[in-house]
């Protein structure tokens, strides 16, 4: 849906729905329209005793011809790169992850706290992202994505590993080159509600970037602006309060302050999981749109695995703190390589009922092992149903061996951890 729902003081005369509707009449400016069934029922349309009202003077002529979403809403096209993109091998990394690991120590006792061991909730993640591409980062609650998030952007030496930003070890950074750094990566978190301070204008907040970047106010008092009507908002609401808008208003406010410093890296924390799904598309579409414009570059983390497959070039599948499985969204989706990433796809529901109904789903048995305990072998056996249908010789293999990043063939982006 394009556009934006109007603030509750701006409303005219007419159909509220009337900027936003490709199907909108001088009529329908004129006067608000009825909620009513609109016709007497002898078109077989509508029948005043069904209870079935709706507030359009066009409804009648929709009911009867039924067209399909598209011929009311063209599909509108993904914006181009504003310049050619050259392979991905030609283009300059932007994130390069080996090998990280993160673990927390397991405390015990509730005066005097003795540790127990410790919980690996990271142990294993591997992740490549080049400039201009977008990687969804996917897993089940409790994988480690999260973490891994945050040891990115704690721009220090990790646990175990290498972290290689814009071509920066962050082991090797001092503070002042920390700061600096941390201007060109940014992050939108899932909740706006709880991540923009309900005490500062949104003006204010736009502008906190810049101002711990130290910008001259000059800058400041220009980009304020600028932000908001990048991001679809009218700067003439600067001086507002975040709740005096939508959730998806605020995370567009969210996305307009992660935006401020100009990042080559964004990461985002699964921005549109507390949207409903027509202002998701909206947000989506316009992460596609600054993405063409500005050259940016996305980590994008999600339960949603359509999201994903509408938002991201690569994907990479993480189970018990490991990626398991890598490569891009056509070959991960289409060609899934790991158990574990064919069940999460079977779980996407289809939009065609009867195509959902005839499909059989993998059901994955039990719940992920304790991240307590560094396993060995394949950490996803026990919950594994090619495991369960192997002979005793090739199941010691799996219990025995960590599976190898495993490439699906030669020159194919497409990488998977199994036997």
């Amino acid at each position: 849906i394009p556009g934006r729902p109007p603030a509750p003081g701006e409303l005219g005369r007419g159909c509220p729905f009337a900027p936003r509707c490709p199907l909108a009449e001088d009529r329908c400016r004129t006067a608000e329209p009825a909620l009513d069934t609109g016709s007497d029922g002898s078109d077989g349309t509508h029948d005043r005793t069904s209870g079935h009202l709706a507030a359009c003077v066009r409804a009648d002529e929709l009911a009867a011809r039924r067209p399909a979403p598209a011929e009311v809403y063209p599909v509108p096209a993904v914006p181009a790169p504003a310049r050619a993109l050259p392979p991905r091998a030609e283009r300059d990394t932007v994130l390069a992850v080996r090998g990280l690991t993160k673990s927390f120590p397991r405390l015990k006792g509730a005066v005097l706290k003795r540790r127990i061991g410790d919980i690996h909730a990271v142990d294993g993640v591997d992740l490549d992202i080049r400039r201009g591409e977008t990687l969804g980062l996917v897993g089940e609650s409790g994988s480690g994505k999260s973490t891994t998030l945050y040891e990115l952007l704690r721009l220090a030496a990790p646990q175990g590993g290498r972290i290689e930003l814009l071509g920066q070890d962050t082991a090797a950074l001092d503070r002042a080159a920390a700061r600096r750094l941390r201007a060109r990566v940014q992050i939108v978190f899932q909740d706006p509600a709880a991540s923009l301070d309900p005490r500062m204008p949104i003006g204010d907040i736009v502008a906190e970037p810049l101002q711990a970047q130290r910008a001259p106010r000059e800058e400041v008092r220009r980009r304020i602006p600028e932000l908001l009507r990048q991001v679809g908002l009218d700067p003439e609401h600067a001086d507002r309060y975040p709740h005096q808008f939508s959730g998806g208003q605020r995370q567009r406010i969210s996305i307009a302050r992660a935006l401020a410093v100009r990042p080559d890296l964004l990461v985002l924390d699964e921005p549109v999981s507390a949207l409903d799904v027509s202002v998701q598309a909206g947000v989506l579409n316009l992460l596609q749109q600054l993405k063409a414009e500005l050259g940016l570059a996305y980590l994008f983390v999600s339960h949603d695995l359509s999201v994903v497959r509408y938002l991201a070039d690569r994907v990479a599948v993480m189970y018990l703190g490991r990626t398991v499985e890598t490569g891009a969204v056509t070959e991960v989706f289409e060609r899934p390589r790991h158990p574990y990433t064919r069940a999460l796809l079977s779980a996407v529901p289809l939009p065609d009922p009867a195509a959902e109904r005839r499909r059989s789903k993998l059901l994955l048995a039990g719940d992920p092992p304790s991240p307590t305990v560094r396993h060995e072998g394949c950490r996803f056996r026990s919950r594994c149903p090619v495991y369960a249908a192997l002979d005793a010789e090739r199941r010691g293999r799996c219990e025995r061996d960590t599976p190898p990043d495993t490439a699906a063939a030669p020159g194919v982006d497409h990488v998977a951890a199994c036997h």
